[in-house]
Parts: structure tokens; C-alpha cells; sequence
């Protein structure tokens, strides 16, 4: 046995060592030809998951919506909207997944409701109801212009005046998801009540969206501008990033709920993971995994932007170690959220060898990785056009931005299939051509294909305990190349270097000479001495000099 892969006693949670597998519900599997996918096509496909080698799968909002952003908008959150299935099926499914060893996180959207919410009819209703301040409630000023000048991220103001109460409410997002007021202690417990109900039904986690929106300042001051321009959160077509956004979220409450969330987890033994977006994610992320007393883990969107140099994504994990507290992060580079990222980074050209070093490189960084569908199978960004979008982000903002249509259309399946074997009826969104081309049917034959790649590259992970809970350094190398090195106590360190560029590199790195290189990983380098040598996307991974 090598010494990288002699056992190394783990005092670490299994959280910290496992892979999060992301599902878009409306576009994994339809089981009942309606066009949009469903918890029994999740069900179906299980099988397909656990084979990749993760640990949980994330799903998506299923809840009772009206669907105006398409689940993130809940008008119930203890029962399945019909388009998903219902109860019943989500019950089938936690016993598969478990049966098969994965666990089940599901999305938590606590920071805002749907319009259709019966907690806002009743709120809206009067000033004086029961629910009356479970909003964010405010008078307009004396010319009748909202109260401040906050912003909403997808478009024009924050607040929407009300003729029923004569009064605006607040949105961070759409209009139609009013921003509910968690200073209010019911709201809280509303909250805890909700997820305590899917707890019990062994959901083993929680992802919670926007979690550093819950709480706004009751001053309502407005926010000064930008010092500089948020380029993380919002694309520089939207002017939400011109604010700095000191008012409107992220306020000092939000540790507390977010002590009482972590209480409610301990009973069940499950773990939360949270979205920070905010002018300083990285400082949030640390602040809210902090203590081992709140979120288990969070991720932002600092790697989730088209900047893909070395220089960013190490000094994004740098800055999170440097900051944090014993807390821990999640590094994505793909979501529902943001362009493909074999688009994003790699271009509109890139080849699947692209996608191979990138996934090595996110699955070697310090941390729990988060993959999103299909990024196993190397997928670009399709192109939707504007008569077919569904995305209001996209429709309010095109052209310039297109939305999250482009990241969100179904996985193809069988390319000998109706809509690769997505669905039998036609889909909500396009099935590209291009995914057709590359659906799991016609990797699953090919043992050089992303598909075959991924599930190697995370079944040898495994056996590099180093990579999945050992400390990370990372190493001065000429751009595009990023190299790092982890560390754990009784094993020999992990050196890890990729090419990011499309063009060959030969370097000298001190830190290589000496190193003995492993094999398994299934990515093209060479070391001779201290001397690197990387064709296009390569990587390479040695065991450190003693």
C-alpha cells in the first residue's frame, strides 16, 4: 500500500469529505410526458447518480408555486406541487436514495415567499391581521416614492406599492416574492416548523437560498453607492451592483436564526449548506460556518464568474482560509444560476478536455464540492432564443443578459430518443443538440468520454484522503497554471498543477523536485526533477518529497 493511500484515521464529518450533486427538477427526467421533470424521474435516475460516486443529492424547489421563478417562488412549503408529483413520490424517493447510500438535501427558500402565499394574503389583507408584519411593510414618503432607494436584483426598485394596505413592500427579487420581516419571531418559527416537517420525513440537509437575505435593517436607510462595482453577484448590466449593499441584507441578526436553524439540524443529524451573494461573500461565508454553531458549510458565487485565471480561484480560497473560523467551504463552478461552465470559462470552443481538468481541479481545492447536472457530461451553454425564454431575469435584462435559461435546459439522456429521453411530450425549455449529442447513452459506451472521466477521477479521490480533508497551500506559478499542494498529518502531501490555458506550458516549480507522480487520475503532465511540463488542459498529481 502506498503511503497515499494508507488509511488515515478521519476525525473530520462525513460532510467535509463528501460531493454535493446538484438537480434541476423541471429538467433532470419527465416521467409523465407534461414536459417538465418530476420527483419520479429523479426516483428513476438514482441509479445514474450514485454511480458517479457522490454522497448528496441537492434537489431543487418542488414546492407548491405558481412557477413565476419556477419553484424559488413557494406558496406552500410542506406539500409537492402537482407538477412535480406529490408527497407520496418524494417519500419514494428519500427511500431509494438512501437505499443506495445517498443522502437528500432539498432547497429551503425562507427569505421570501410567492405573492400567492396564504401568509401574504392574510398580511396584505390589513394593517392590523395577525400576519400584519410578516412583511416587510413600509409608508411611502411624503411624494410618494418608496422609502429608499434599495434595489431589487432583478430590476428597478426593491419595493411595490400595495392598494390594499396603501403601503410598499419590500422584494429582493421578483414582485411577486414579497420579502417576509424574520424580525418577527413567528416568522422564524414558521420557518423551523416548515423544515422540521421535512426532517421527519429523513431529509438528511438542507441548502438554504439567499440565507443573507433574511434579515433587513428597520432603519431603511439607504444604501451608499458602490465603492466598487459588484461583479460577483449581478452581471455590470445591472445596476444592483452599483450599491453597496450595507442595509438591505446581511444584517448582524441573521447569526442568531441561523444558531436555531443549526439547534434544529442537531436533532436530526443533518447538515445545511448556504448561498451567500453579498459585496464580500467570502467574508459572510466565513462568518456564517464560523464556531461549528450555524451553516456546516457555504458556497458564494466567487467562482461562479466568468474570471478564470489562477490568480482568482487561488486567491478566492486563500482569502476564505485566511478569514475563516474553523468553518468550512463549498467551491462550485456550476449551478442553475450562472452560464455552463465549459462556456463560462472555457469558451464557446472549449473541448471536453477542458472540462476533464476542471472538474480534477474543483475536486482538489479545500472543501465540499458542488457538481451541477450535466457538468459531468462537459456541457455548454445552449443557445435559447428570446421567443422561447422562460427566465424573467433573462427577459428583463436581454439582450446583454440572457438569463439562466441557457444552464437550466433538460438533460438528454438517449440520443436515440424523442428530446434525448428527456421527455415524451415537449419540453419546457429546448433540448440542445449539442447535449443530444453527448447524452449519457453515447458516453456511457465511450471509456474516454467526461462521463467515464468523472466517475474515475471521483472514485480515486477517495483514495486520496489528502485531497478531501487535508490542508491546502498553494504555490507561485506562471499564469494560466494554478498549483497547490494538500497536507495531512500522516500521510505524504498531494502536489497538484493544471493548466488552465489552451496552449502547452514547461515551467520550473521548486516545489516538484523530488515528487513521485500518481497515477489513476487519468490527466496528461509530466515532472522531471523540478521541471513541469503540461500540454493544453493537463493536470498532474505527485506525492510531495519527505
Amino acid at each position: 500500500m502506498t503511503p497515499a493511500t494508507q488509511p488515515v484515521a478521519s476525525a473530520a464529518p462525513w460532510w467535509r469529505e463528501a460531493i454535493i450533486y446538484q438537480v434541476y427538477p423541471r429538467s433532470f427526467l419527465d416521467s409523465n410526458g407534461d414536459g417538465v421533470g418530476d420527483l419520479p424521474g429523479i426516483t428513476a435516475k438514482l441509479d445514474y447518480i450514485a454511480a458517479l460516486g457522490v454522497d448528496i443529492v441537492w434537489i431543487s424547489p418542488f414546492f407548491k408555486s405558481p412557477m413565476k421563478d419556477f419553484g424559488y417562488d413557494v406558496s406552500d412549503y410542506c406539500d409537492v406541487d402537482p407538477l412535480f408529483g406529490t408527497l407520496a413520490d418524494f417519500d419514494r424517493l428519500i427511500a431509494r436514495a438512501h437505499s443506495l447510500g445517498l443522502k437528500v438535501m432539498i432547497d429551503q427558500v425562507m427569505s421570501h415567499t410567492a405573492e400567492a402565499h396564504p401568509w401574504f394574503a392574510e398580511s396584505r389583507a390589513s394593517r392590523d391581521n395577525p400576519k400584519a408584519d410578516w412583511y416587510v411593510w413600509s409608508d411611502p414618503l411624503p411624494d410618494g416614492n418608496p422609502p429608499n432607494n434599495w434595489l431589487s436584483i432583478f430590476g428597478g426598485s426593491a419595493w411595490q406599492w400595495d392598494s390594499r394596505r396603501r403601503q410598499y413592500f419590500m422584494h429582493n427579487f421578483l414582485a411577486s416574492q414579497p420579502d417576509m420581516n424574520f424580525h418577527h419571531p413567528d416568522v422564524q418559527q414558521a420557518h423551523l416548523d416548515s423544515l422540521r416537517f421535512w426532517l421527519e420525513r429523513g431529509v438528511d440537509g438542507v441548502r438554504m437560498d439567499a440565507c443573507n437575505y433574511h434579515f433587513h435593517n428597520r432603519t431603511l436607510h439607504s444604501n451608499p453607492p458602490a465603492a466598487q462595482r459588484d461583479s460577483t453577484t449581478v452581471t455590470d448590466v445591472n445596476p444592483y451592483g452599483m450599491q453597496a449593499h450595507v442595509y438591505d441584507k446581511s444584517q448582524p441578526e441573521n447569526l442568531a436564526f441561523l444558531q436555531k436553524i443549526r439547534t434544529l439540524l442537531n436533532e436530526f443529524g443533518a447538515v445545511a449548506i448556504g448561498e451567500v451573494g453579498d459585496d464580500d461573500s467570502l467574508g459572510v461565508m466565513a462568518q456564517y460556518t464560523a464556531d461549528g454553531d450555524k451553516l456546516h458549510m457555504a458556497y458564494s458565487f466567487n467562482l461562479l464568474t466568468p474570471v478564470n485565471t489562477a490568480r482568482h480561484i487561488r486567491t478566492q480560497v486563500e482569502e476564505f482560509e485566511q478569514r475563516v473560523k474553523g468553518g468550512w467551504a463549498s467551491w462550485s463552478v456550476g449551478n442553475h444560476d450562472v452560464p455552463r461552465v465549459m462556456t463560462r470559462w472555457g469558451g464557446a470552443h472549449a473541448p471536453v478536455a477542458f472540462a476533464k481538468m476542471v472538474l480534477a481541479m474543483q475536486l482538489s481545492l479545500k472543501g465540499t464540492p458542488c457538481l451541477y447536472q450535466g457538468d459531468e457530461l462537459a456541457y455548454t451553454e445552449a443557445d435559447v432564443p428570446y421567443e422561447l425564454l422562460q427566465d424573467p431575469y433573462g427577459i428583463t435584462f436581454w439582450p446583454e443578459f440572457k438569463g439562466r435559461d441557457g444552464c437550466r435546459t433538460p438533460m438528454a439522456w438517449d440520443a436515440d430518443a424523442p428530446n434525448g429521453g428527456f421527455s415524451a411530450g415537449q419540453p419546457w425549455l429546448p433540448v440542445a443538440a449539442s447535449h443530444i449529442a453527448a447524452a449519457v447513452s453515447v458516453q456511457e459506451r465511450d471509456p474516454a468520454s467526461p462521463l467515464s472521466f468523472a466517475r474515475k477521477m471521483i472514485a480515486w479521490r477517495r483514495t486520496m484522503p489528502q485531497l478531501t480533508r487535508g490542508d491546502i497551500v498553494f504555490f507561485d506559478a506562471p499564469e494560466p497554471v494554478l498549483a497547490l499542494r494538500r497536507d495531512l498529518a500522516g500521510a505524504r502531501g498531494v502536489i497538484a498543477i493544471f493548466n488552465l490555458g489552451d496552449a502547452p506550458v514547461a515551467f520550473t516549480l521548486a516545489q516538484a523536485a523530488g515528487a513521485r507522480a500518481l497515477d489513476g487520475h487519468g490527466l496528461p503532465g509530466e515532472v522531471s526533477g523540478d521541471r513541469v511540463t503540461l500540454p493544453a488542459y493537463g493536470g498532474w498529481f505527485g506525492l510531495a518529497a519527505e
